[in-house]
């Protein structure tokens, strides 16, 4: 469908190759724009253009072949081609300014949210879009998918892009974090290794494996070298929120986790999501019928284990503080009380955060989370480790 575009290039004098032309619709094809006319030009300029001698040339040929597609309706479209209507009834979302988002008012709490919701689902007939009231699309109505609203229960929405949802109305697939995978930089080892602490037990002596042969090649002869024996007798506890806001994050949580799983022989991981509530999980895919209950983690792991939460604690207040808050189900009892209790049966524990320090002010939940983990609250730098090391020691 490009071909007209590459043919004027031609005609206006931009030396443009056919291999480059091709690694233009490989970029396309890959989706590095979508529904972006200014990154689609871009794009094909940065692609198509070896020399700034002929941008001129590239852009007469640009407002030639594609003048007067702005105008062009979805209706139009539709009728010309055969498209999926709801594929561009997607193009209708709204994006919002950060004033347009200031005047779309909250429902004014939990209760009023849910009141409201049971009362739209009795009393909508048919499907809306772009509206300010019913279950509908693109719109600025407190439910629905794809729309923007400070208090939302996201419905039928595939992925969240303003992470304000209070309630997620879907079954949402999580897959479960690589510890096998390689670290970027070994450096995460090394401020992990600052917790460890050596224990003997066991054997007096153990043999020196590296010592033995070391002496061995300047002696001449089997010269068997033993050192004291050791073990690591760090244990540490380590939940990991998954899901949702933390998708960006997977990168970052997989090398944390591998190095964690290289370090501590004492490891036990658990996943959660968003915040601390009365089940967490091994398995990411078998995270609703097979959970492992909190009060049981409690009771089975004793005071003298480290506690490390990961996760970037942006949620909600209402997944904290309130009974029924939770985002994907009915909690009989407010997220704050159970991350009460974590902190108080682990004292040493911590919370790392992949957001950047300077965005946790702008958070609510984020602030109320520091707050209960009496600001052991560090971000998922070296820097930010280190010092959460330096907390948990």
């Amino acid at each position: 469908m490009f071909l007209p575009f590459f043919q004027k290039l031609r005609q206006e004098g931009v030396p443009v190759s056919l291999r480059e032309y091709l690694a233009f619709i490989e970029g396309m094809v890959a989706g590095l724009v979508t529904y972006d006319v200014d990154g689609f030009y871009h794009l094909a300029r940065v692609v198509m253009v070896k020399d700034e001698r002929h941008l001129d040339r590239f852009d007469r040929a640009f407002a030639a072949a594609f003048n007067g597609l702005e105008a062009i309706s979805a209706d139009q479209v539709l009728d010309a081609i055969d498209l999926p209507r709801d594929w561009l009834e997607k193009l209708a979302e709204r994006h919002l300014t950060a004033e347009e988002r200031a005047q779309v008012a909250a429902l004014g709490g939990f209760d009023a949210l849910m009141d409201t919701l049971r009362k739209r689902l009795e009393e909508q007939k048919g499907r809306h879009q772009g509206g300010s009231k019913w279950v509908g699309t693109a719109g600025t109505s407190p439910f629905g998918a794809y729309g923007y609203n400070p208090e939302g229960v996201r419905i039928g929405q595939d992925q969240s892009r303003h992470q304000r949802a209070v309630k997620v109305w879907d079954k949402r697939e999580f897959r479960n974090l690589d510890d096998s995978v390689e670290l970027g930089t070994r450096n995460i080892k090394v401020a992990l290794r600052r917790l460890r602490r050596w224990a003997r037990d066991g054997a007096e002596q153990e043999l020196d494996l590296e010592g033995t042969i070391r002496a061995t090649a300047d002696h001449g002869w089997l010269d068997v070298q033993t050192r004291p024996e050791r073990r690591n007798a760090v244990k540490v506890l380590l939940f990991l929120d998954v899901g949702g806001s933390m998708d960006p994050y997977v990168k970052v949580m997989e090398e944390l986790f591998s190095a964690a799983r290289s370090e501590f022989k004492h490891l036990a991981p658990f996943y959660f999501h968003n915040c601390l509530y009365e089940g967490v999980w091994r398995d990411n895919r078998r995270r609703w019928d097979d959970q492992t209950p909190t009060m049981d983690l409690l009771r089975t792991y004793g005071p003298d284990w480290k506690c490390i939460f990961v996760g970037d604690a942006s949620m909600s207040p209402y997944e904290i503080l309130h009974p029924g808050g939770a985002n994907e189900h009915w909690n009989a009892e407010a997220g704050q009380v159970w991350l009460t209790r974590a902190c108080a049966q682990w004292p040493r524990h911590l919370w790392i955060n992949p957001l950047p320090e300077a965005h946790w002010g702008y958070t609510q939940s984020t602030r109320l989370i520091r707050d209960i983990f009496s600001n052991r609250m560090v971000p998922m730098t070296l820097d930010g480790i280190a010092r959460g090391i330096r907390e948990l020691r």
